[in-house]
C-alpha cells in the first residue's frame, strides 16, 4: 500500500478549525494510503540550538527526526494541516521541518547545488486564516515557504485548501466555509 505522511501542526488540537477540515480528508485518503501521522503539538520539538546543532554535525540525530525524515522521503503523498499564524504557520511546524531537513535523507548535493531526495509528487496544505488573506497574498508566507521547501526536498505539486476571514465571519458563515473546504478536500481525495 502507498504511504501518506500527515503532519498535524494544529496547536489547538480538538478546537482547531483546520484540523476539523483535515480529519475527514485524511480519513478518506486512508482507504488508499497507509497513514503515517505526526501530531506536532504532542511531540517534544524544539528549534535547533547550539547543542543540537553540534550533535547533528557529529551525526547524532534525534530518533524521531530521523524516522520522520525517512518517512517523508519515502512518502507517496504528504498532507500538512496548519493554521495561519503570524503570517505563516505555527513555529512548531518550522521546527519540525528544521529537524527533518537531513542531508542524504530529504536532500543531498551534487557538488554544485542541492538535490531533493523525496518522491511525493503531490502535497496538500490545509489551513484556516482568521484574516481575509488569500493564498498567494504577499502577507501569506506559509504557501511560499512550503513551495520553497518542496523545491529543496523534491516535492511535486502543492495544493492549498484554505478558509479565510474565519475570525470576522458569523458562526453560520464559518460553518459553511468549513463544510466547503471539507467537500473540496473529499473531491480531491478521490483522484489524488
Amino acid at each position: 500500500m502507498k504511504k501518506l505522511v500527515f503532519i498535524n501542526a494544529c496547536v489547538r488540537q480538538s478546537d482547531s478549525r483546520t484540523l476539523r477540515i483535515a480529519e475527514p480528508i485524511v480519513a478518506a485518503l486512508s482507504k488508499r494510503y497507509k497513514i503515517i501521522r505526526y501530531d506536532l503539538p504532542d511531540m517534544d520539538i524544539v528549534p535547533l540550538n547550539p547543542r543540537l546543532f553540534s550533535e547533528r554535525g557529529a551525526g547524532e540525530i534525534p530518533g524521531w527526526a530521523m524516522d520522520a525524515a525517512k518517512a517523508i522521503a519515502d512518502a507517496d503523498r504528504i498532507v500538512i494541516a496548519a493554521p495561519f499564524w503570524d503570517m505563516s504557520f505555527p513555529a512548531v511546524l518550522k521546527c519540525f521541518f528544521e529537524q527533518t531537513s537531513l542531508f542524504d535523507v530529504t536532500f543531498t548535493d551534487t557538488g554544485k547545488t542541492c538535490k531533493g531526495l523525496c518522491k511525493a509528487p503531490k502535497v496538500l496544505y490545509i489551513t484556516t486564516r482568521g484574516m481575509d488573506i488569500s493564498t498567494g497574498d504577499p502577507r501569506e508566507q506559509a504557501t511560499q515557504y512550503l513551495k520553497a521547501l518542496g523545491a529543496l526536498w523534491n516535492f511535486g505539486k502543492l495544493t492549498t485548501i484554505a478558509a479565510q476571514n474565519m475570525d470576522y465571519s458569523a458562526p453560520g458563515v464559518i460553518e459553511s466555509k468549513i463544510v466547503a473546504c471539507i467537500d473540496e478536500g473529499l473531491k480531491l481525495a478521490t483522484r489524488w
